[in-house]
C-alpha cells in the first residue's frame, strides 16, 4: 500500500527552544539520565496501551506481550529505544514533542538565571523528560504510529533540537514508539552493549516491563555451530512497590521517585506500606527535595499513579490526597477498585475515601518522623513546602492538630526571619501565668518586629509569633485554639495578658481613661469617619500610638491582599490606641490651639497606620501636617 507522504516542517515553541539550549548547557555532568527518561516515557506507554486495551482488547494488535527493546550501531553512531505501546497520532506527536504542554512553563523560564548549576536544580523541579534525548544526540527520529490506526498512519519526526522539527507519515507495520539517537561524536560511550546494560541496571531496574537487549555473542563450542543472539531482558521488571521493604534498597528507591515524578534529584523520604485486612492496597509516597515549578498553580496536574491489582489506571489520581499535599508523589495500588474504574468513580467511591483518609494520615506521620528524627531535613522540606502546607488548616479540620505540629513560625525568641520553630518549642516556653498563643501578622518580617504593638510583650519578654507570608493571616482565621491554649492577635482586640498582666496595671489603664475623657473625645470626634473608637491602652511602651483591628473583623494584612485582588470588603473601622504616658500625647492633652491640636492628632493617627504596614489615603496631607508642626516648634 502506497502511503501518501505529508512532511511539513515546524517551529519549536519557544519554551522548548530555551530548555533545549539550557538542559544541552547545564546537564552535562548528568548526561546518562537519557536513558533513563526515555525508558520511562516507554513504560508509560506500555502502562497506558494496557490500560485501553481492557475496553478494547483490539488495540493489541495481536501482540499483547510488552516490553522495550534497547539497540545500538556502533557504525552508525546510534542508539534506539523501543516499545509497543500505546504510540502516537501525528496530532499526539505535535502536543507531545512541540510544545511543553503544562502550564506556567514561561513562569519557569523567567526564574532562569543563566547560571548553569542554579539552573541546572530547577530543571530537575520541572521534570525533563523526551528533550532529554539532545544532551548526547546531535539528531533525534522518532518513529511512531498509535495502537489501533491503520499501518499507513505512522509518522516520523526529526529535529537537531535547535529552532525546527520535521513530521513525516510513513507506513509503521508495528504499533509503539522507536526513538533512534544519532549520538554526537564524542557521546560515542553510550554506542556499547555493556555501558547501555549498566546504566538499565543503574537507573531503570525497577520498570515493571522487560526491557530487552540482544544476548552478547558467545564462542560456539567445538564441533557446534554459533548460537544467534536473542532478544534476552537486561532488567528485573517487577513492580518496586509490590516487594517488601526489606527486599528494596534505598537507591532502587531513589531511582523509581525519579521514574515516576521525572525529577533528578533524590526524595527528601518516602514511606512505603501494605494495608491488609477490611481494605487491601499497596502505597509507595515520596516526599521531593525541591518544590516543583507550578506548585502554587492550584489547577495543575496532581495526585499518585493509580493501579488496580498492578494495572496501570491514571496518572495523577488527584482523589487520595487533600490539595494540600500535592506536592507528594507515588503510587497507590489497590485490590478493592474494580480495573474499568474512571475519575467521575473514584469521586463517589466508599473505598477511595478510606483510602483517602489513612494516606493522608500516612504523610503527616511521615512529616512528623521527619521533624523528630531530621529537623535539619525537615527544615529543608520547610524552606520548600512550608506555605503549601499552611492551606491545611483551612482544608483538614480532622487533622488540625497534626499540621499545626508541623508549622514552623519565626519568632521574637530567636529575633530572626528564619521560620525553624514549632508551636511546641513555643507552648515549652510560655511564662507562667500565660494562657494565649500570641502572634502578629504583617507583609514582611520587618514590619513586624517594629510593630509597636509588641512593645508591651518585649518589656514583659512575652514571647509572639511573626507571621508574614501572604498566607498566614487567612490560615489563622482557621485556628483558634491549640492544646487549650487560644490563638491571640497582638493586633486585634482588646489586649488580655491573663495572669501575666497584674491588677495594678489594669487599675491604671481605668484611671487613664476617666483622666483622659476628655481628650479621647474630642479625639473620636475629629477622626470620627476613619475610627470605630479611640481610648487609651497598656500595650504601649515607647509610640505614642496604634491602631487595632476589631475583635470580629478582618486582620489588616488579610484586608490589605483582598484589596490589592479586587475583592470587596466589609465596612470597618480600626480602634485608635493612645499610650497615655508618652510626651507627646500629654502635649495633645494639653493643646489649646485647635489647629495644631487637629494637626498632631491627624499625625499620630497617620503614623500609627504606617506602623501597621497601611499605605496614607493622603501622603500629602500627612507631610504638609508634619511640616507645618515641625515650623511650629522652631518658632
Amino acid at each position: 500500500m502506497t502511503v501518501e507522504t505529508k512532511k511539513e516542517t515546524l517551529g519549536f515553541q519557544t519554551e522548548v527552544k530555551q530548555l533545549l539550549h539550557l538542559m544541552i548547557h547545564s546537564l552535562y555532568s548528568n548526561k546518562e539520565i537519557f536513558l533513563r527518561e526515555l525508558i520511562s516515557n516507554a513504560s508509560d506507554a506500555e502502562d497506558k496501551l494496557r490500560f485501553e486495551a481492557l475496553s478494547k482488547p483490539e488495540l493489541y494488535e495481536d501482540d499483547s506481550e510488552l516490553k522495550i527493546r534497547l539497540s545500538f550501531d556502533k557504525e552508525a553512531n546510534t542508539v534506539t529505544i523501543s516499545d509497543n505501546g500505546i504510540g502516537m497520532s501525528r496530532q499526539d506527536v505535535l502536543d507531545h514533542l512541540g510544545t511543553i504542554a503544562k502550564s506556567g512553563t514561561a513562569d519557569f523560564m523567567k526564574k532562569l538565571s543563566g547560571d548553569q548549576q542554579k539552573d541546572s536544580q530547577l530543571i530537575g523541579q520541572f521534570g525533563v523528560g523526551f528533550y532529554s534525548s539532545f544532551i548526547v544526540a546531535k539528531r533525534v527520529e522518532v518513529l511512531t504510529r498509535r495502537a489501533g490506526s491503520d499501518a499507513s498512519e505512522g509518522v516520523r519526526w526529526e529535529s537537531e533540537g535547535e529552532g525546527e522539527f520535521t513530521l513525516e507519515t510513513i507506513e509503521k507495520k508495528d504499533r509503539g514508539t522507536s526513538v533512534i539517537l544519532h549520538l554526537k561524536d564524542e557521546e560515542k560511550e553510550f554506542a556499547d552493549s555493556w555501558r547501555l546494560r549498566s546504566l538499565v541496571k543503574k537507573y531503570s531496574d525497577h520498570i515493571s516491563f522487560p526491557v530487552e537487549m540482544l544476548s552478547e555473542p558467545t564462542p560456539a563450542a567445538e564441533g557446534e555451530e554459533a548460537k544467534e543472539p536473542e532478544f534476552e531482558a537486561i532488567n528485573e521488571a517487577t513492580a518496586l512497590w509490590t516487594l517488601s521493604r526489606s527486599e528494596v534498597k534505598d537507591e532502587e528507591y531513589n531511582e523509581f521517585y525519579k521514574h515516576i515524578s521525572h525529577d533528578f534529584q533524590d526524595p527528601l523520604t518516602w514511606s512505603h506500606n501494605r494495608v491488609e485486612g477490611k481494605l487491601e492496597y499497596t502505597s509507595l509516597l515520596y516526599v521531593p527535595s525541591k518544590a516543583p515549578y507550578d506548585m502554587y498553580n492550584r489547577e495543575a496536574p496532581r495526585g499518585l499513579k493509580l493501579y488496580v491489582q498492578r494495572v496501570f489506571i491514571m496518572d495523577d489520581a488527584e482523589q487520595f490526597l487533600p490539595l494540600y499535599l500535592r506536592f507528594i508523589k507515588g503510587v497507590v495500588d489497590s485490590n478493592d477498585l474494580s480495573l474499568n474504574v474512571s475519575r467521575e468513580i473514584l469521586q463517589s467511591d466508599k473505598a477511595v475515601d478510606s483510602m483517602r483518609s489513612a494516606l493522608t494520615k500516612r504523610v503527616l506521620d511521615t512529616l512528623t518522623k521527619l521533624a523528630k528524627n531530621d529537623p535539619e531535613k525537615y527544615q529543608s522540606f520547610w524552606s520548600e513546602f512550608g506555605q503549601v502546607l499552611k492551606e491545611g488548616p483551612a482544608e483538614d479540620m480532622g487533622n488540625k492538630d497534626k499540621i499545626v505540629k508541623l508549622l514552623r513560625f519565626a519568632t521574637t525568641h530567636t529575633g530572626k526571619s528564619d521560620q525553624d520553630q514549632s508551636i511546641e518549642d513555643y507552648i515549652g516556653r510560655m511564662k507562667e501565668g500565660q494562657d494565649k498563643i500570641y502572634y502578629i501578622a504583617a507583609d514582611s518580617f520587618g514590619t513586624a518586629t517594629s510593630s509597636p504593638h509588641l512593645e508591651i510583650f518585649r518589656k514583659k519578654g512575652i514571647e509572639v509569633l511573626i507571621m508574614s507570608d501572604r498566607i498566614d493571616d487567612w490560615m489563622m482565621s482557621y485556628l483558634n485554639e491549640f492544646d487549650g491554649k487560644q490563638f491571640q492577635d497582638v493586633a486585634k482586640g482588646e489586649l488580655d495578658l491573663g495572669d501575666v498582666e497584674n491588677e495594678e496595671v489594669k487599675k491604671q489603664e481605668e484611671e487613664a481613661t476617666k483622666e483622659f475623657e476628655s481628650l479621647l473625645t474630642q479625639i473620636k470626634e475629629l477622626l470620627k469617619d476613619k475610627v470605630a473608637d479611640v481610648r487609651v491602652t497598656s500595650r504601649l511602651t515607647d509610640s505614642p500610638a496604634c491602631l487595632v483591628v476589631g475583635e470580629q473583623d478582618m486582620g489588616a494584612q488579610m484586608r490589605r491582599i483582598m484589596e490589592a485582588a479586587g475583592q470587596s470588603l466589609p465596612d470597618s473601622k480600626p480602634i485608635f490606641e493612645l499610650n497615655p504616658e508618652h510626651p507627646l500625647v500629654l502635649r495633645l492633652n494639653e493643646e489649646q490651639n485647635d489647629d495644631r491640636f487637629n494637626d498632631l492628632a491627624w499625625v499620630l493617627f497617620d503614623q500609627a497606620a504606617l506602623a501597621s504596614g497601611d499605605a496614607l489615603k493622603e501622603p500629602g496631607a500627612f507631610v504638609a501636617r508634619l511640616n507645618k508642626l515641625l515650623l511650629d516648634l522652631s518658632k
